[in-house]
């Protein structure tokens, strides 16, 4: 019970606290709900008017069993659907059984208890049994000539708003199921919204609290409590109908064999139960993570926030300082990213101001394989020091300068959901995606090392160049390095700028083709053509057999040498003057050698292709020049 436990804490300190004012969880006893009419009424429960409401989510009474119904009619006590509240509803031919009957007992019940003006007003106006009929006369409701509700519009366009709300089963739409909520105007109270105001809602806190069930022990509080029967649900949406604590199937497999009653195995608080909930609903809602299904939250349980484990290194930082000049490929490149480490231990270091060593910080994910049920898929507690050092160490460990388009340039880590499509593409399955991001939570969160298989499979689609998009294989390129440099240790740490005395195998050879595919590419602009190098195209089969393969790559570079020599020498004799540099860092045995070469040739290709971008410095055709370099940056 420690993650109950845990939101229970999260909700008593975050329910009041003024930060949240404008936006705090659910209080106990209510829910939010999409309401689809709006009714008006006098202080004497007499119809006034009524209008439809754009899908706007309503936070509205509910009881136990009516936050977590499923079937049976389980009426909510205030507002609720036409279904429950109109007791004409069967008159004009209603599809469901009606609820009325349950649905007025209880408002009745409330107000005999703990009575209240405006609710009053409303259990006045539902006991005369005319809410279709005024919906029909104010043209909310459709119904046909025999004076029944339609399922669907036939007639002429424009379709009636009520038929573009409802969700349709089987093709039909049951008006039955549209929603109501409650005004009452009253002379001199600014306040006609019943779901809005505080005197109704301590009434039916006061109503609850009235209530005398039986006691049982609490086992998150400790204390005697009201034990909750059911437990709330709509916990990523408004639609969801997963729980994470449900017993009812009595007939079945539950808790059949273990215990008599679901009390005997666990005994949580009714408010208990409720403020987790609703503490874990508000915290999806503002700062979950969610992937179809699948949903992550990291959060303090004292409020304080908190870096994104899920966002890449640019949502981190939040807005660039302009006094800090942008993350480009000068930057990384000029100061081998002294400016990012900077910047990264600053932004950690705000959050260390408000954020102490010994608070609580709670990773949680969940993801449900059945409409009904829902599983804590992970789970971690950790103090505040811990929790910051593994994210500053994610996103160092693994910065690299990423490439995602014009307009999204940034040097750092990438998000989770890049790196699942950089190794499976854009049109991976959902739950390969699913699964790829909770592989990698461990690595954000445990300080665990990227999984091999998810490292090898990026460096496999970055060296397919030929079989993917510009955008797309730059974007890879970026996040196959971060994964790379990330996967090795602090001995072979890589700088993110080119490293001219490193003299492994498989950096040079990447060297090698940075500068074979910018000879070529120069040759090209010089003359007016744009297609792909023989480097980009025998990128794979380079990376398989590099000794073989970088013969014919080099062999095939004679034209375009000549072409530059006749126009532009001083460029073809700094690439040559380059291109032996690097040949002669070579051992023998190394470079003869046709074996696989690991993801660390795009390290070498990127740094050196990045540093001939750099190298690109005004000259008589100075124009000509940054075209190229814009051009290959592309």
């Amino acid at each position: 019970m420690s993650w109950i436990q845990k939101l229970y804490e999260t909700y008593e300190r975050c329910a009041n606290a003024p930060q949240f004012a404008s936006s705090p969880p659910w209080p106990v006893g209510y829910f939010e709900q999409q309401a689809h009419i709006e009714i008006v009424l006098d202080p004497s429960g007499h119809f006034q008017r009524a209008a439809i409401v754009d899908r706007e989510p309503t936070v509205v009474p509910a009881t136990e069993d009516s936050a977590g119904r499923t079937n049976g009619l389980v009426p909510h006590p205030l507002c609720d659907k036409i279904q429950y509240c109109a007791g004409d509803y069967s008159e004009f031919g209603g599809n469901k059984k009606s609820g009325f009957t349950e649905y007025a007992r209880q408002l009745s019940a409330w107000m005999k208890r703990c009575p209240n003006p405006k609710v009053s007003a409303v259990m006045q106006y539902i006991e005369r049994k005319r809410v279709v009929s005024d919906l029909i006369r104010a043209g909310v409701l459709q119904c046909d000539m025999d004076q029944r509700l339609l399922t669907e519009w036939t007639g002429q366009p424009p379709t009636p708003p009520i038929f573009k709300m409802l969700t349709p089963k089987e093709g039909k739409r049951d008006q039955g199921d549209a929603f109501v909520r409650w005004r009452v105007q009253v002379p001199g109270d600014p306040e006609s919204a019943l779901w809005l105001d505080s005197g109704v809602r301590d009434s039916w806190v006061q109503f609850l609290d009235s209530v005398e069930p039986e006691l049982g022990l609490c086992m998150v509080t400790g204390d005697a409590a009201v034990l909750a029967k059911s437990h709330p649900k709509r916990l990523r949406h408004g639609a969801d109908g997963a729980k994470l604590i449900s017993s009812n199937d009595d007939s079945g497999y539950t808790f059949r064999g273990r215990v008599s009653f679901p009390s005997e195995s666990y005994g949580i608080g009714a408010s208990v139960s409720q403020k987790a909930h609703s503490a874990l609903r508000w915290l999806i809602g503002r700062q979950g993570y969610k992937s179809g299904d699948q949903v992550f939250v990291a959060w303090a349980v004292n409020g304080q926030a908190i870096p994104d484990p899920f966002a890449d290194t640019a949502r981190l930082f939040g807005d660039p300082d302009p006094n800090e000049g942008a993350a480009n490929d000068e930057t990384y490149e000029g100061d081998v990213g002294q400016h990012f480490a900077l910047r990264l231990k600053k932004t950690i270091a705000g959050y260390r101001v408000s954020l102490k060593d010994t608070d609580g910080i709670v990773v949680i994910g969940l993801d449900s394989a059945t409409p009904g049920r829902m599983a804590i898929t992970y789970y971690r507690e950790l103090t505040g020091s811990e929790f910051l050092d593994r994210v500053m160490e994610w996103h160092s460990k693994h910065a690299w300068p990423q490439n995602y388009s014009a307009d999204n340039r940034y040097v750092g880590a990438p998000a989770p959901r890049e790196i699942a499509e950089a190794a499976f593409g854009l049109r991976l399955d959902e739950k390969l995606r699913k699964a790829t991001i909770e592989r990698l939570l461990p690595c954000i969160i445990d300080g665990r090392p990227v999984p091999r298989d998810l490292v090898v499979s990026c460096v496999r689609r970055t060296c397919n160049r030929a079989g993917l998009k510009n955008w797309e294989w730059e974007k890879c390129l970026g996040i196959a390095c971060a994964l790379v440099r990330g996967s090795r240790n602090k001995e072979q740490d890589y700088q993110m700028a080119l490293e001219e005395n490193r003299t492994t195998r498989d950096y040079l050879f990447g060297r090698l083709l940075a500068i074979a595919d910018n000879i070529e590419r120069r040759a090209l602009h010089v003359a007016g053509e744009a297609r792909d190098t023989n480097a980009a195209k025998l990128m794979q089969r380079f990376a398989d057999h590099p000794s073989s393969t970088w013969r014919i790559i080099e062999g095939a570079l004679a034209p375009y040498k000549a072409r530059l020599r006749a126009r532009r020498p001083s460029v073809l004799l700094e690439r040559e003057r380059l291109l032996d540099g690097v040949m002669t860092m070579f051992g023998t045995e190394d470079f003869i050698s046709d074996s696989k070469l690991s993801g660390e040739f795009l390290l070498g290709f990127h740094c050196q292709r990045a540093a001939l971008w750099a190298s690109s410095k005004p000259s008589v055709d100075s124009a000509e020049e940054e075209s190229i370099v814009e051009g290959e940056k592309k």
